[in-house]
């Protein structure tokens, strides 16, 4: 079978300022803080879902998400940190297939809808947190298993639409197909699309070859931007994951295709519970073609903390 990689302060009391905090206080703070956001989302999915109708919130209803930090650095480039913050509303006085998301996520890639492995945050590449982060809401519509559609806002009151299809072929016990094709719409870049390909092998139930590639045109691009990487993927149990990677990337547009290659590591494990979760990534990588520059290939390093509710 395929890895399972594959499938996909607060304390008690008033203490005073300064005064000595009880061993764990850390512990303590970590899981109020969790439930502060987790409740904080619920109550903003009960209150609108009473905007539909009478039907408890307990029957049906449900919220889920994730805030995730990341601080990272490149050789020859400056530290940098950024956030992530996602949230799913499920509601049982709305249809059953619709419900409401909102966060804050890299705005160019919220609204092509980059598959994950491909983002700025995992390729160690740093962010404008002024003009690369945006904060959105939207509903979306699940026509089926593999159907969904989203229409939403981001900062600015600036409307964007997607259209999803997906579809997973098993080729045997051993291998799998995943396909992920996003129809999408916003006012910078037209109608577009973004296209996600994924190949895993399973030599064993804990070890795996995944092999992802994904491109996006619209009708503001020249040409098709791409990326594409093959790894090996290692599962030591209890959420304990290890993966090594090689990557390469560009764009059709310009005199080069090729703007980069690269290789990475990362390593992910839980720290407290199964809802706490650390990631540390380590890559070296090397600008090509246009974007070539012996100054700017180096190391690059990645620790990133994730809270799930």
């Amino acid at each position: 079978m395929l890895l399972g990689y594959l499938a996909s302060g607060w304390a008690a009391g008033a203490d005073e300022p300064g005064a000595p905090q009880p061993a764990g206080s850390g512990i303590l703070i970590l899981e109020r803080s969790r439930a502060m956001v987790h409740d904080f989302t619920e109550g903003v999915a009960r209150h609108v879902d009473g905007w539909f109708g009478d039907k408890p919130f307990e029957q049906g209803g449900k919220v889920s998400g994730s805030i995730g930090f990341k601080f990272l650095t490149r050789q020859h480039e400056s530290p940098d940190a950024s956030f992530r913050f996602g949230a799913k509303l499920d509601m049982p006085n709305v249809k059953e297939k619709t419900y409401l998301f909102f966060g804050q996520e890299n705005e160019r890639e919220l609204l092509i809808d980059q598959p994950e492995p491909f983002t700025r945050r995992e390729l160690l590449l740093a962010e404008d947190r002024r003009q690369d982060q945006t904060f959105f809401a939207g509903v979306g519509y699940a026509l089926r298993d593999n159907i969904d559609f989203r229409a939403g806002l981001r900062s600015g009151i600036k409307p964007y639409a997607h259209a999803r299809y997906k579809k997973a072929w098993a080729l045997g016990e051993h291998d799998r197909i995943d396909l992920r094709e996003t129809i999408f719409w916003n006012r910078k870049d037209g109608v577009g699309s973004t296209t996600a390909l994924s190949f895993g092998h399973g030599f064993t139930r804990t070890l795996a070859f995944r092999w992802q590639l994904a491109g996006t045109i619209s009708d503001e691009t020249d040409g098709l931007a791409w990326a594409n990487s093959m790894g090996i993927f290692k599962n030591f149990g209890d959420q304990h994951t290890l993966s090594l990677e090689a990557l390469i990337g560009g764009a059709t547009a310009g005199s080069d295709n090729v703007s980069e290659t690269g290789v990475r590591a990362v390593w992910k494990q839980p720290v407290y519970r199964d809802w706490t979760l650390v990631e540390l990534s380590l890559g070296h990588f090397w600008p090509q073609g246009d974007a070539k520059d012996e100054d700017r290939r180096g190391w690059a390093l990645g620790v990133g903390f994730e809270i799930l509710f």
